[in-house]
């Protein structure tokens, strides 16, 4: 679609005299072109996606969001649906469509006594896990702070407490959910179970979600954390050694692990692995676990100490800030062997930013003992997601860093399991799609036949009906 063609389309949105009618039945606020908040409030967090919806609907209540679904849907209006805007592709805003909006259903209960948190679909991660801490509990939430809790944990929800109390989608127990036909239904194991299924992994597909109903564990508020980082001529060995530490570790260790560019311009490998458990339980498990990897291969750099856990959640946020450009192309590996080793040391040195990254982030645990027919979520059995992350600032440096990322990626396939975790998928058609649901694909398709025929939720990782 050209430019002017989608200005006029847009033009032609905003001059229905159904759009003054939703706009007055909205509780929220309808923001449209010319708008103070306009410009800002299109914006997603990859600044590489520039696109200009017709409106954005901030709703205010679950009847808003039926109003705005209704609305989409009687006058054939591109529908995206957006909470905290963190996809890789930017699906939650359309060109010349409308943004259905819900930050603003930010309103969060908790249940102490029973574990378990009433959150609505707008909260970040960050404020999930300040309410929640505010109790000494948490769930499975993901790595940055200002990601909504509604995408993270309809993809499946990887985070830090994923190998001892499972993914963000496994300690869901209900969801609200507005369907295409403008319905509201409660989705879980008790009623709607079909449909419980699908959000549990499914993404967007199938209803806006209005609020969730996590299960809790005790967590924090101090959690043992460990960051060793290690210079170019000693990746090599430390690699090895957090593969035997990934391998090989309890529940509650969670380890992840990157490559980047250190100050003098050489690569540098960082573990950083904390604890989910008493802090004096896991200095007896770090003394030996992380021997390796302190006294086997020397680090430049170490800090192993207690941190508060909304600080351990909020500390990739500075690596990740809204408004740069991103791209990276994600895999899981079932080990990372020598030969992948020889693969990264040799071509991440090439990364046109200094702000790139090359990130292991292990799964395993109480993921992989979940059937991969429980819930939409499929790949259960991976040892540790991978992905090359291109991170830059001009839209002249494109071309190169996509390109980087996508080479490495290729470069590293032989050594995959095949599978891929929808979250970190990108705009990258059926095929990967299908590799991120493996065998629950035909089920997922037909739940779409049921619940979202004609394929209003399409702006996401896309499950195309049948019918």
């Amino acid at each position: 679609m050209t430019r002017t063609t989608l200005e006029r389309q847009v033009q032609q949105v905003l001059d229905d005299t159904a759009t003054a009618a939703f706009q007055r039945a909205l509780r929220g606020e309808l923001v449209r072109p010319g708008h103070a908040a306009y410009e800002d409030g299109r914006k997603v967090w990859n600044g590489m996606v520039n696109r200009k919806p017709a409106m954005i609907a901030y709703c205010a209540c679950p009847d808003d969001v039926a109003l705005a679904v209704t609305f989409a849907r009687s006058r054939d209006v591109p529908l995206a649906v957006r909470a905290g805007g963190h996809s890789p592709a930017g699906s939650s805003v359309a060109d010349g469509g409308l943004v259905l909006d819900v930050s603003r259903l930010s309103g969060i209960r908790l249940d102490p006594k029973g574990r378990i948190a009433h959150a609505g679909a707008g909260l970040t991660l960050g404020a999930f896990d300040a309410a929640t801490q505010a109790e000494g509990l948490a769930t499975t939430m993901g790595v940055n702070s200002t990601t909504g809790s509604a995408g993270l944990t309809l993809g499946g929800g990887f985070g830090k407490l994923g190998r001892k109390y499972g993914l963000a989608c496994d300690n869901l127990l209900s969801a609200e959910v507005v369907t295409a036909d403008g319905r509201h239904l409660r989705a879980g194991a008790d009623e709607n179970a079909d449909l419980f299924w699908g959000l549990r992994g499914g993404g967007g597909n199938f209803g806006v979600v209005t609020a969730f109903a996590f299960r809790l564990h005790p967590v924090g508020p101090m959690i043992l954390h460990a960051s060793l980082t290690y210079d170019c001529g000693h990746a090599r060995d430390a690699m090895r050694a957090y593969r035997e530490l990934a391998a090989g570790a309890p529940d509650e260790v969670s380890a992840d692990a990157a490559l980047a560019t250190g100050p003098s311009g050489e690569p540098v490998f960082s573990v950083s692995a904390c604890y989910i458990g008493p802090v004096d339980e896991g200095a007896r498990a770090f003394d030996r676990l992380l021997a390796p990897l302190r006294t086997g291969v020397r680090p430049t750099g170490e800090d192993i100490r207690p941190r508060p856990y909304l600080e351990i959640q909020s500390a990739a946020d500075a690596t990740f800030p809204r408004g740069l450009r991103y791209y990276w192309k994600a895999q899981f590996l079932n080990e990372i062997g020598d030969d992948a080793i020889d693969v990264l040391l040799e071509r991440f040195p090439a990364a046109p930013s200094r702000r790139s990254l090359f990130v292991f982030q292990q799964v395993g645990g109480a993921i992989a003992r979940v059937p991969p027919d429980a819930t939409a979520y499929f790949n259960r059995g991976a040892a540790c997601d991978s992905f090359p992350v291109s991170i830059w600032e001009s839209p002249e440096d494109d071309a190169a860093n996509i390109a980087w990322a996508r080479e490495l990626w290729a470069a590293l396939q032989p050594f995959a399991s095949g599978g891929v975790y929808v979250n970190n998928l990108g705009e990258e058609g059926e095929e990967r799609l299908r590799a991120a649901y493996g065998d629950n694909y035909p089920r997922l398709v037909a739940l779409k036949d049921k619940y979202d025929p004609t394929n209003l939720f399409r702006f996401n990782q896309n499950i195309v009906p049948s019918v």
